[in-house]
Order: C-alpha cells, then structure tokens, then sequence
C-alpha cells in the first residue's frame, strides 16, 4: 500500500475522521524561473547544470542580483525551496573571479554546518577549482586548524565555534578577516530569544574586527517566513537588509490534518494521550515501510514516543532498531550516525525534538507526525516542510495534546492556516548577555573612549565599571583587558545559564552519554529519576551538585519520572504601568527563586501516577522581566459576597494565560511560566505573573505588555471552546486542583474586565 492509498484508507476511516478539526490540502504548484544572469561564470554553470539545474528560481536570482549590488539582503522562502544556492552563487562566483576572496558561513548547529559543507564541496569539486571550503568546529582536529586559518577561502562555523574559537583568536585569522567579502547567516529565524540574543551580540564583536582589519563583508541571510524578517535582521545583524521573498520553487501535494484525539474523561476534559495517539497514528505507516518523522515537545516525550515505536515495530515482527530518537544532549557520533541512516532509508521512523527542524539533509521523508502543537506557525511549517521535501506527495499530522494552546489551534485550524507566522523576538541589549560579550569584544580588540558596542548607549558605563571592578585598565582614551581569565569560556551561547550536568553511565565503568544544562538537570537528573537515552532507562543514583555530573545506571522498570518545579518571585522593578479595566498592567524586572520540590511515577501505556517522592536540591536564583497583570482588590470582597473564591479564578487564568501566551510570541510553552497571587506582596492586590525562564529576559515581558488585550481575547475564546463543565487541562486546568467554579470564576474575570455584560459566576454556570 504506498501512500496514497494509506490517505485514502485514512479519509473512509470513521475513527480516524471523527477526530480530524480540517483536512487542508495544499495543492502542488510548479517552479517559476529565469535564466542564468550572462555575468555567471561558465565554470560555475556547467557544473550546475550537470546537476540539473538549468535555471534559477526567481528568488535565487534576486539574491544574485542583490549581491551584485552590493546590498545586505534576507532570504525569506519555504522549506526546501533552494535557499542554499542564494548564497552558494555569488560567493563561488566571487571565489572565481577573486582567489583572495573569503566566505564565513554561520548555520546554528555542528551538524547543519557539516551537512551545508558536504553539498558546496560536492559543487566545487564538480567545477574543478581551488576553492578550499572547511568546516571548522570542535571536531576540527589541530592539525587541520592552521592550514583552515590560512589558506580557506570558505569557512563554514557555528555561532558557538565564532564566540570561543575564532573571535579571541583573530590575529591568528588575519587572512580571512582582511578578504572577507561575504557573511552567510542561514536559519535566522532559529536566532530568537536568549541564544538569538547572544548571536546579536557575536556578531556585533565579529563586525567589529572586519573594521578594525579594514573589511566589510556583504551578508546574506536565510529564514523561514518570520512575520518580521526585516526588523529580526536589523537587530540580529546590526545593518538593514533587503527581504527576498518571491518564492518561485515548485512545491508537491501535501496534506495537513488537524487532529484531536478523543476524549477520554469527560467529566474533566482528558483526552487520550498524544503520545500515544501520535504512535498508533505512526503504525500504519510503518506497516507499509513508509518513512516517518515524529515530533515531540521535550526530550521526555521523545523518548516516550520511541518506547512506543519500538513496541509497534515489536509487534509487526520488525526490527526495533529501526526506530530512533534524535535530541539535545545525545552526543555529536550517535546523531550523525541517526542522519545517515535517515538518508540511506535504514531508519524507518525518528522521533525527535525540534533540532530535526532545521534543514539538515535526512532524505525523503513521506510523513511527518506532530506530537503537539510546535509553539509557534512557523516553527509548525518548519517541521511539516521536512516531509515531502523532494516534490512527491506528503501528509502532515498535527495531533493535538490537551494543553490550552494545542486546544485552540486544533478547533481554529484558519487561525493557524490564515496567520502569519509570528515575529522572532530577541533582546541584545539584556544587561546579562550585553556585558558578557562587551567584556569578550574587550579581550579581542581595545575600546576606544566614546565607541559603541552595538546600540548600546551604556557602553561607556560598563566600560567604567569594569574599570573599576578591575576586569578593564584604562589608559589614555583607551580601555584594555586586564584580567586573568579568558572571558568567552564563562558565556553559554544556548542558555543564560553557563554550566552543564555530565550524564555518566557507571552500568560498565564510567561512560559519558550525554549532558544537559543546569536548570533542566533538576527535572530530569535528580536522585531517583529515569532518565531515558535512546529509549533505554537509567535510574539516577546520584546528582553531585557541585562537581555536574549525574550517575546513573541502566535498569528496565514500567515508569518513568515527571518532576515538579517551584517558583518565587522575591524582587520587583516597574519598567512601565498602565491603568486597565479594574486594574492595572505592567512590565519590568523581577527577582525569581526556582526549586524542583518532587517528582511523579508515572506508569507507561496507562499513564498512571504509581507513587511520588521528595527532591532535595539548592535552589537556583535568578533575575528575569515579567509581564503583570493587578485587578482591584475590591474584586475579592465583590466575590466573596457571591460565595466565590478570587484564588480560583485567578489559578484558571494563570494557567489558561500562560497556555495562550506563547500563541502570539515566537516563544515555546517553556519560555513563559506563570504564577497567581490572591495578595503579592510587590503590588498588594490579586496579581498574575507572567515572566521569561531566561535570566535577564528577552523581550517577551514587554510584548506580553502589549498585547494585553489581545491575549485576554484568545483566553475568553478558549473558555467558550472548551466543553467542559468545570474547569480541565484544555483550559483552566484541572477543577481538582483550581476547584469546581474556577472555569466560571476566569470567565466571569475576563468578561468584566473586557468590559462585556456583566453576570455572576453562578448565573453563567446556569446557563452553560
């Protein structure tokens, strides 16, 4: 059965269709093209065309006339759409008629750089000419690293390899800094947040050495759409770019469906597992040796939908192996050796984090199943586009969880079809990040008295107060770096958080098999959790807190852990405040103090909490921005008259508000958290925070600011959706835990405050 008849099959299934909210057929559209610009070196063109490509789509054309003028520009086109040559083009054509000329390439991950390098090699080989491409990364051996720094005419890097192994090191890269024609920075969309904030700032140091060796390099960026490619750019690149974006590749037949897995518990509004209807989903296409992807949400869930998987395979008598996850934390090897077998079809299905997003080559792949809404519509379009990436046709799955957000996109499927994608958000200038990298661009060249890193108007302060810290000497007009340390070690690009947690294996000896970042390492590596790796379990027998490294031992039990975490807000900044309908809103800087406190057993198949236990861990203390939200306090007395409790609303809305959030942000679920407070004692008054999980924030508190009382309005949408009669996960969250009248109380909130017709709480449950 090929995949056609499977969709057939799918659309005369009563099962099956009962659950779908749309089936959206995309249908295929053909390329549109011009011919080669008559200035294309004839080398280059015979060795296009010996690989079939006889023409340019429009935008690879743009972006080869752009370059031509000598104008920044930002590709924003579809996945699989031929963004590549956009950059491959006018830098081999610059190499050809220039042999001095250089390229650096910036792709976000070790693996996109080393997939990206492959495919330029395979194109300049085909020419016959002396343009030495390298990648150069942590896994670039020593000895190949001088004859790169001399004589690489392109440098293929990531940001990570940019900030510690070549910036502190420019003297030794004089050759390419003094040539540098061209910058290519692809995935810009993937630059958003904490690491798109970091990325600002490298780049920000790595213009400032062009300068200084006396170079200006063009840039050319790629991104799937964004809502605001080119603003992201401005901030991201420091310099205004062009938007390419007339798309002229062809596109294949793809099916999206939108599916909600039924319900399981009407009474408190629980479906059926979306990891396990994503993996049932996933058979019958594994039946018939179709090739899938699956995404998940978290490393755990990953994990889970492996388990899963390979049980399915178990039963169709297949090889188990087969079936892999790919994640964070998995080292370099086991990851490259997933994307072979991807390529070469030995690899039947993988699930995955987003970090099979990007446009790593993986080979065809038919389907493409979502365990969760991605958090973002570009982010959704990303992990779709990776089926069908070849022309053929494809299907997309998009399976609904019982989260707020999952809810209101699966029974809105035209406001995920008919919106733009949202906007990529990042804040250079968070004081944390900002500082971290002024004090890098200090060990790499001196500051002159009066110069500007970045934006930055505080640049003169920081650099007098690292003066005075004794980080900086000032000498004349001049300020250099005078500490011991080397700086770029202390900042992790990924996290505002520096330090990582080994994962060490002591079932035979001591074997490194992962790592995570600190803050993840309270949920997943505390004393007695089960960490999953590849499908395997490890109970963790001991966390060392102080030395990072977690041991742990492979075991085979019938649950896995889900740990809990605590949050305190401490401290308050008020950046800004506005008066709002029976209240107030604001956004500024809080002081937060988060603890893992316990953690759940979990059974696998039924999902059954077996039992529970304590965590003791320090707690981690940070600064962050918050968005807030202060209704009067006369609102409680009103309530209480009424035989209703304000802590319940406030708890559904909390929930509901910071489910919703991220819907309007290009943010993930766990870039927000929320928190109530019938009484903060930094406002007096029933309060709801809304706040970044990164130290220093990103800019999420001030758009949340903005966007008041559009989220209030999704929130009231999603009330009036959701069929249940008390309060669920779809929702306001489970009415055991936010009591029986919290999903009346947050409706009632929200229609007073929105300035509707006002009714009481029990009055609206009448009538519901």
């Amino acid at each position: 059965m090929n995949l056609q008849q499977l969709l057939g099959h799918l659309r005369e299934s009563p099962g099956f269709t009962r659950n779908v909210t749309r089936w959206h057929t995309l249908e295929a559209q053909g390329p549109r093209c011009v011919a080669f610009p008559a200035s294309t070196d004839p080398r280059l063109r015979r060795a296009l065309e010996a690989r079939g490509v006889e023409k340019l789509y429009l935008h690879q054309a743009r972006a080869l006339e752009l370059a031509s003028e000598g104008r920044d520009q930002v590709v924003v086109t579809p996945t699989a759409s031929g963004k590549t040559l956009c950059y491959n083009l006018p830098v081999l054509q610059a190499c050809l008629e220039d042999s001095e000329a250089r390229a650096l390439y910036l792709f976000p991950t070790k693996a996109l750089s080393q997939d990206q390098m492959n495919e330029l090699h395979g194109l300049i080989e085909a020419m016959e000419v002396d343009i030495k491409t390298y990648t150069f990364d942590g896994d670039t051996p020593a000895a190949a690293r001088r004859t790169i720094r001399s004589s690489g005419h392109v440098v293929v890097t990531n940001p990570d390899m940019l900030h510690q192994g070549i910036l502190p090191h420019h003297t030794a890269w004089v050759k390419l800094f003094e040539n540098l024609r061209f910058l290519v920075v692809d995935e810009l969309h993937h630059y958003r947040g904490v690491f798109g904030s970091h990325v600002a700032n490298v780049l920000r140091r790595l213009l400032r050495i062009c300068e200084f060796y006396g170079s200006r390099p063009l840039i050319i960026a790629c991104s799937a759409t964004i809502a605001n490619p080119a603003d992201h750019a401005a901030r991201l690149l420091g310099r205004s770019a062009v938007v390419n974006d007339e798309n002229g590749a062809p596109r294949g037949r793809k099916h999206l469906i939108f599916y909600n897995p039924p319900v399981v518990n009407a009474e408190l509004g629980i479906r059926r597992s979306v990891i396990k209807e994503a993996a049932r989903l996933a058979r019958p296409f594994l039946e018939t040796g179709v090739q899938v992807i699956l995404f998940g949400r978290s490393r755990v869930r990953v994990e889970l939908l492996l388990t899963y998987l390979k049980d399915s395979m178990r039963s169709l008598k297949r090889s188990a192996d087969r079936v892999r996850a790919y994640r964070g934390g998995y080292l370099p090897r086991e990851r490259r050796e997933i994307e072979r077998g991807l390529r070469e079809g030995e690899i039947l299905a993988v699930a995955s984090t987003n970090a099979l997003e990007l446009g790593i080559d993986i080979g065809q792949l038919d389907v493409c199943i979502m365990a969760g809404y991605a958090g973002t519509v570009a982010s959704t379009w990303q992990q779709a586009g990776r089926a069908g990436r070849r022309r053929g046709e494809s299907v997309a799955i998009l399976v609904a969880s019982s989260a707020p957000l999952d809810q209101y996109i699966i029974e809105h499927p035209e406001f995920f079809l008919e919106s733009t994608p949202e906007q990529a958000i990042i804040d250079p200038d968070n004081l944390s990040i900002l500082l971290s990298h002024l004090k890098c661009a200090a060990f790499e060249l001196p500051f002159a008295e009066g110069e500007r890193f970045g934006d930055s108007s505080a640049t003169s302060e920081m650099l007098d107060y690292l003066t005075e810290h004794r980080v900086l000497s000032r000498s004349g007009d001049r300020y250099h770096w005078m500490a011991d340390t080397y700086p770029a070690e202390d900042v992790s690009m990924r996290s505002a958080v520096i330090e990582n947690v080994v994962i060490v294996d002591t079932s035979r000896g001591r074997e490194v098999i992962g790592e995570t970042d600190l803050l993840s390492a309270q949920l997943l590596l505390h004393e007695d959790a089960i960490y999953l790796h590849q499908g395997r379990q490890y109970h963790v027998d001991q966390l060392d807190w102080d030395r990072k490294e977690a041991y742990v031992r492979r075991v085979q039990v019938n649950y896995y852990t889900d740990a809990q975490l605590k949050s305190e807000i401490h401290a308050l900044d008020c950046f800004e405040s506005q008066a709002v309908a029976h209240g107030e809103k604001a956004h500024g800087e809080i002081g937060l103090i988060t603890k893992a406190t316990m953690f759940k057993k979990i059974k696998l198949g039924t999902h059954e909490n077996l039992g529970a236990g304590r965590i003791h861990l320090p707690e981690l203390e940070h600064h962050t921005t918050s968005f807030w939200w202060t209704l009067d306090e006369s609102l409680d007395e009103r309530m209480r008259g009424e035989g209703l409790n304000l802590g319940d609303g406030l708890k559904g809305l909390a929930h509901l508000l910071g489910q919703v959030a991220p819907l309007f942000l290009m943010a993930d679920p766990g870039d927000l958290r929320s928190i109530p407070m019938v009484r903060s004692p930094q406002t007096g008054g029933p309060t709801l925070f809304l706040y970044d999980t990164y130290p220093g924030g990103v800019g999420f508190a001030r758009r949340l600011f903005d966007l008041h009382a559009v989220l209030q309005e999704a929130a009231a949408q999603r009330l009036r959706d959701c069929a249940c009669a008390h309060g669920c996960p779809s929702c306001v969250g489970s009415s055991l835990e936010a009591g029986s009248l919290s999903k009346a109380t947050a409706a009632w909130l929200l229609a007073l405050t929105r300035g509707e017709v006002e009714s009481s709480p029990r009055e609206r449950m009448q009538r519901g």
